[in-house]
């Protein structure tokens, strides 16, 4: 079926938001597809206005659209009015920017975020008609590779991808699209190919690889199957962020998105070590980009876009070292062009909040705090390097400023956790209002208070931390942690000034399954999805009966995957991957919680976590200042 016919203007206007499916977005790329040797489809699967605010697809779609014989096109999860009317009209799936089918695409990758998008991926391949399982696939189907923080442990999904990218996307996909222009003039098997990509590093083909299974279903061996195949996937590290591709001209959509601005990447990786971040360890070591570059990609990303905003983005945008001459720079420059700054991911100190007062409107900007837990003991547990004291310090030179809005985040379930650090939660934002009562007289708030709001996630232990080994609580636990915490705010003195939010325990817990699991779920996850599972990122369709029944079905325990204590030695499903930090420090760290002590951050002393190898960064940094 021709797509572009099929979209009729009258099937269009059938469906919430057609700007979601038609293209032709401003610094979108168009190509003469008989002037290419590869297409790629890049996917993100959840709806566009998620989808295009991803800054790793506006990346990988610029670098590969810079290459002159390949063309890069985007793909999103139709929302559920285009897939039903999609299903009705037969048509098949399609890219953006051609409204060519995905199925004649050379490549679908899937960017892999989120947990909870896995059944859109099964739904991207059904509307493409492309065969779920990878084994079914022949020579006509594009090859199915994912990327993303989810390939860490992918073993989930293992079945539905042919080739997994693990680490960061700019080192090696030309070597692979090289070796496929040679797979497809050769003429060899796709077989063959995937045999092939295998010995790229950073490339895991999961069909190459043995699992065998203990008794009790605990992993025993993972193996390659061919000896000249490595044992062990190594994650690809870019080693020169400044000078690696950034794109200057992102596609801008036409309707809001979740992310509306200018993403500028000050750095990848942290120092800190927060012993709950997945991210934290797999993006170490910590590197930053040159200052005068950034300058020149912030004004031409700005000329080339249009755009009123324009973000920092890092995992703690405070630890950049040149931190103070970009934001004087972007201040002066955004001035001009009346330009909104926004900077997330910063430790509320005093430097934070005089950068905030220049660049935000303090009445419509509200301050955010992580604390992530009710006590200290319970902070030093898991590594947070926050105190109280600096807590209220920050809120007290916050509301000095104008400020009267305050963002909590806290994580219940921590591992160790006690009635005493649920209840401190409710404590802590108390002592914020009272900060705020104390700090700023009656007549100063032009009538004015303060207004708190908590909000709690449930904590899903994650792959590659320190507490990968850790139970993770039940659903009917979690509640109870958050009748705890709602009852202890409640009992507080300003109590009507707190406002209490929640995550859903359901959804939760499928994550946790999902994070920690083995190849026995891909069965899991093909049936929901054909008994109508998708969208389950988004509460209004996420239906966990449904997935319960499915477990039941399949005869697998999701409990395995969550409250099960793991043992020091157990082989995890994801130890195939090497993502640089070695599992001995990870345990060592693990010990460490468990006896309630705070560990150092990477600027101050090497704990020896193994990402020194890469002779760049922060290691570099530590090394030099020795």
């Amino acid at each position: 079926m021709n797509t572009k016919l099929a979209l009729s203007d009258e099937t269009l206007l059938s469906i919430e938001k057609p700007e979601r499916y038609i293209g032709n977005e401003v610094n979108s790329v168009t190509k003469d597809k008989s002037q290419v040797d590869i297409r790629f489809a890049f996917c993100f699967p959840d709806v566009y206005e998620i989808g295009m605010s991803h800054l790793g697809i506006q990346i990988l779609y610029g670098m590969f659209n810079s290459y002159p014989d390949v063309w890069c096109e985007r793909v999103y999860s139709p929302w559920m009015d285009m897939d039903k009317l999609m299903r009705e009209k037969n048509i098949p799936l399609f890219a953006l920017e051609s409204q060519d089918p995905v199925k004649e695409f050379d490549f679908l990758g899937f960017t892999l975020q989120y947990e909870m998008c896995y059944t859109n991926i099964l739904q991207v391949l059904d509307l493409s008609g492309i065969p779920f399982l990878s084994e079914e696939r022949n020579e006509n189907d594009p090859i199915v590779i994912g990327g993303g923080p989810c390939t860490y442990n992918a073993e989930p999904i293992a079945e539905f991808f042919d080739i997994f990218y693990v680490g960061e996307g700019e080192t090696r996909y030309r070597e692979l699209f090289d070796l496929y222009k040679e797979y497809r003039k050769e003429g060899y098997s796709r077989k063959e190919f995937l045999h092939r990509v295998a010995k790229i590093p950073g490339m895991y083909v999961p069909s190459l690889y043995k699992v065998e299974y203990k008794s009790d279903f605990t992993v025993d061996s993972i193996a390659p199957v061919y000896d000249d195949i490595p044992k062990r996937i190594e994650k690809e590290l870019c080693t020169d962020l400044t000078n690696a591709f950034y794109p200057t001209k992102p596609v801008v959509p036409y309707i809001k998105c979740t992310q509306d601005r200018i993403v500028l990447e000050i750095m990848r990786g942290c120092i800190r070590g927060c012993r709950f971040c997945q991210a934290g360890q797999l993006y170490k070591p910590l590197r930053e980009k040159d200052v005068e570059h950034l300058k020149e990609i912030a004004v031409e990303a700005l000329n080339n876009t249009g755009y009123e905003e324009i973000s920092l983005s890092s995992l703690s945008s405070s630890d950049y070292s040149k931190l103070p001459e970009l934001i004087d720079f972007l201040i002066d420059r955004c001035n001009e062009k009346k330009v909104n700054i926004s900077l997330p991911s910063l430790r509320i100190d005093a430097f934070s909040l005089d950068v905030m007062s220049k660049v935000q409107d303090v009445k419509k900007s509200s301050l955010t705090f992580a604390p992530e837990a009710g006590t200290q003991r319970m902070r030093d547990v898991i590594n947070k390097g926050l105190t109280e004291e600096d807590i209220l310090r920050g809120s007290h030179e916050a509301f000095l400023g104008g400020w009267n809005k305050v963002k909590l985040y806290f994580m219940l379930g921590l591992p160790t956790e006690t009635d005493e650090d649920i209840l401190g939660i409710g404590d802590i934002a108390n002592k914020v209002a009272v900060e705020y009562f104390e700090t700023v007289p009656k007549e100063k708030r032009n009538g004015r208070t303060i207004d708190i709001v908590a909000s709690t996630s449930f904590f899903v232990p994650k792959p590659f931390t320190p507490f990968q080994w850790a139970p993770m609580n039940t659903k009917e636990e979690f509640l109870d942690k958050a009748n705890k915490t709602r009852k202890g705010i409640m009992s507080q003195l300003n109590q009507k000034h707190i406002k209490y939010n929640w995550h859903e325990a359901d959804a939760s817990m499928m994550e946790g399954i999902f994070a920690r699991g083995d190849r026995r779920l891909s069965k899991v996850i093909l049936k929901a999805y054909e008994k109508g599972c998708i969208y389950d990122a988004w509460s209004e369709y996420f239906d966990f009966a449904k997935w319960m029944d499915t477990f039941k079905e399949c005869d697998i325990d999701p409990f395995f995957y969550t409250t099960r204590e793991r043992t020091e030695d157990e082989l995890f499903p994801w130890d195939i991957i090497d993502c640089g930090v070695t599992k001995e420090f990870l345990l060592r760290e693990w010990k460490t919680a468990l006896s309630g002590k705070p560990s150092t951050n990477c600027r101050k002393g090497c704990l020896g976590c193994g990402a020194a190898a890469y002779g760049v960064g922060v290691c570099k940094e530590s090394k030099s200042n020795d």
